[in-house]
Order: C-alpha cells, then sequence, then structure tokens
C-alpha cells in the first residue's frame, strides 16, 4: 500500500510535468508563430529589395549599354531649311526610329553616329497621325537593337531617362521620372496622339525622336515635344512621349508599307460639359456629343447624328443636338481620351459598336471603321 505523503508527492510532480510539457507546448507555439511572422516578414523585405534593385536608375550603366544605338539626325528639307533631331537603331537592317516631324519633308538625311561616322540614309516612311517615322541607313549594323518594353507596365513615379541630341549637343542623357500615363498630345491637322507619356527628364530641342527608357534600359517611349513655360525657349518640367505600345503597332507598317493606316470614324465632337448637360437635358454627365458628321464617313454610314442648333455655351459656340457617345465596345465612354485610346488598339475594317444617347433613348449603332484621311483641318475629330 502506497503511503500518503508519497503519492501526494506523485501527483504533484505528475501536476508539475504536465505544467512543464504544456507550457514547452505553449513556447513552442508562441516560437513557432513568431518564426512564421519573422519568415513572412522577410519574404516581404526580399520583395522589397527585388522591386528597389528593379527600379534604381543606373543611368551611367544604361548609358554605357545603349550609347551607340542613339544617333543624332540632320535634315535639309525641300524648302531650304535646316533641321536637327535624334533617333535610336531599331534592327539589325539599319533601320532608325525618330519622329516624324523630324524628317517629314526632306531632301538630305545624314545620321551621325556615336563615335562621330556620319552616314547618309533615306526616308522609309512616316506617320503623321503619330509622329513617328523610320530612316535607313544602307550600312549593315552589328549592334544589339534596343528592345522595346511594354509601355502599359508603366507606373507613374517609376524612373526614366532621355537620350539625344539637344541644341545639336549628341550624345546626351538626362533623368527623371514617369509623371503621367495616358496623356493625348495634338497634331497639327486637328488629331490627338493617344496614350502619350508625361515625363520630366529635361529635353531640348533637338531631343525630338530619341529613346525614352526604363531602369532595364528598354524603350517606353519616343521623346517627341516638350512644353515650355511663358513663352521662355528652354525645358519646363513637362516632356512627352509616343509610348512604346504605339511604336510596337506602327512601325512594322511604316518599314513594309511607308504608312500606317488609323482607324476613322468621321466625326467631331466634344467632350459634355455641365452647361451641354443642361442644355441638352441630359440624363448622363460623361460622355462625348458628336457635332459634327464629316461626308461620306462610317460615322455618316451607320447612321450617326452630329448637332444642328448652334448655341453658345461659355463664349464658344457649339452645335448642340447630336448624339453623345457614352460606350464603344465593353469599355465606357467618359471623355475624348477613352474613344482615342480604344481606336488606337483597333485597325480599320474592324465593326464596332457604339453605345449612344439620341433624344433621350439609349441606343446600339454597329458601324465599320474606315482610313483616316489625309489631311483634314476640324478639331477635334476621329
Amino acid at each position: 500500500m502506497i503511503k500518503k505523503p508519497v503519492f501526494i508527492a506523485a501527483i504533484a510532480v505528475a501536476a508539475f510535468l504536465l505544467v512543464a510539457v504544456a507550457g514547452l507546448g505553449f513556447y513552442s507555439y508562441q516560437s513557432n508563430l513568431k518564426l512564421d511572422a519573422l519568415s513572412q516578414q522577410l519574404q516581404d523585405l526580399n520583395k522589397k529589395v527585388d522591386y528597389l534593385a528593379q527600379s534604381t536608375l543606373d543611368v551611367g550603366g544604361i548609358y554605357g549599354q545603349i550609347e551607340k544605338l542613339v544617333v543624332k539626325i540632320e535634315v535639309q528639307r525641300n524648302s531650304g531649311e535646316s533641321v536637327g533631331g535624334s533617333g535610336f537603331i531599331f534592327d539589325s537592317l539599319g533601320h532608325i526610329v525618330t519622329n516624324n516631324h523630324v524628317v517629314e519633308d526632306s531632301n538630305k538625311i545624314e545620321v551621325v553616329l556615336s563615335d562621330g561616322n556620319t552616314l547618309k540614309a533615306q526616308f522609309v516612311g512616316g506617320d503623321l497621325y503619330s509622329d513617328l517615322a523610320v530612316i535607313r541607313i544602307t550600312q549593315s549594323m552589328t549592334a544589339t537593337p534596343l528592345t522595346l518594353a511594354d509601355s502599359n507596365a508603366l507606373k507613374v513615379g517609376d524612373p526614366v531617362i532621355a537620350v539625344g541630341s539637344p541644341f545639336g549637343l549628341e550624345g546626351s542623357v538626362t533623368s527623371g521620372i514617369i509623371s503621367q500615363k495616358g496623356r493625348l498630345l495634338p497634331v497639327e491637322k486637328g488629331y490627338s496622339i493617344p496614350d502619350v507619356l508625361q515625363f520630366d527628364a529635361p529635353i531640348n530641342k533637338g531631343n525630338s525622336g530619341g529613346p525614352l527608357l526604363n531602369s532595364k534600359g528598354e524603350v517606353v517611349g519616343v521623346t517627341t515635344a516638350l512644353m515650355f513655360g511663358d513663352g521662355v525657349p528652354a525645358f519646363a518640367g513637362v516632356g512627352f512621349a509616343i509610348s512604346s505600345n504605339m511604336i510596337a503597332k506602327v512601325l512594322p507598317s511604316l518599314i513594309e508599307k511607308g504608312k500606317y493606316e488609323h482607324p476613322w470614324l468621321g466625326i467631331n465632337v466634344t467632350n459634355l460639359t455641365p452647361a451641354i448637360v443642361e442644355a441638352m437635358g441630359l440624363k448622363v454627365s460623361r460622355g462625348l456629343l458628336i457635332v459634327e458628321v464629316l461626308e461620306d464617313s462610317p460615322a455618316q454610314k451607320a447612321g450617326l447624328k452630329g448637332g444642328d442648333t448652334e448655341l453658345a455655351i461659355n463664349e464658344k459656340k457649339i452645335k448642340m443636338g447630336g448624339d453623345v457617345i457614352i460606350g464603344v465596345g465593353e469599355v465606357d465612354i467618359k471623355s475624348l481620351e477613352d474613344l482615342l485610346s480604344y481606336l488606337s488598339r483597333r485597325n480599320p475594317g474592324e465593326e464596332v459598336s457604339l453605345k449612344i444617347i439620341r433624344d433621350g433613348t439609349e441606343l446600339s449603332v454597329t458601324l465599320t471603321l474606315g482610313v483616316r484621311p489625309l489631311p483634314l483641318e476640324q478639331s477635334p475629330q476621329d
């Protein structure tokens, strides 16, 4: 028979062991939680390090990789005017990308390479409505051409560098960030280029046609315009570039056919404003009012209607009463940017379905996109 004190002591020891085991289990559980948390923090830290490594701009390193692929372009126009710009080598056949406004109306084009050699070039093709052009030097290139990135993957704030020949100073490099995406850039003949990149890397006259590059040294755009401040002929912190996705779409056609055919509706439009909405008694506040339908256009053939009553809105005369576009395909149309961005991804001959409001009733109109003619003076239009 077990003595009572021994029994009590055994129970105490057992209880102690149970508490100790439970404590160890709890401690192990807590330790595992802490390890899991530390592991997650380490993974998050690694992701941040990877992101920083990708987004850090090694300007000198990138320039060292691409300097031989960026060229200075010297042009003599048929008028006798001499102009300069920039460009970059697109392929091993000697095709060079630049702006259309740099090489248009040219009778002589010369390309100055990074080593100082000057080569003759010929005009291959140009597009007024994207301000892109291709020229070609007869000498084949052994260098690896620049790579086009996906400009849709860019984020506002991403670092970029611009390389070109401002004021004829070839091989100049500047850095900055993407300030905004999806800008509309007007061209002289009444249309606008959609999906334009805005950036703040300093550029000046002569940079036109040069590449805008991301942190990997890939082309995200072609620098094409700058905004002056108070008439001062110097960079004011706002530059624009034609996106690489636009380049990828337009350039193959320029190389093969010498031109690019843009889709065309044949309408003049204006964004809805509160004053227009009130004047027309509309139930929508965003969309595009068709003020004019052009003769023999896809829009006219589809039965779209322009304005028939002229009204002064904020001291500007606008034809009221036309159809209001509120959608195309599966895309809601709230502004001209939305419509032009949608059309830039389509081709002539494709059918599109427009969602419109006519006399207070929502309708669907299907039409076949035409080819945008050259040139028209109305603005804005599509």
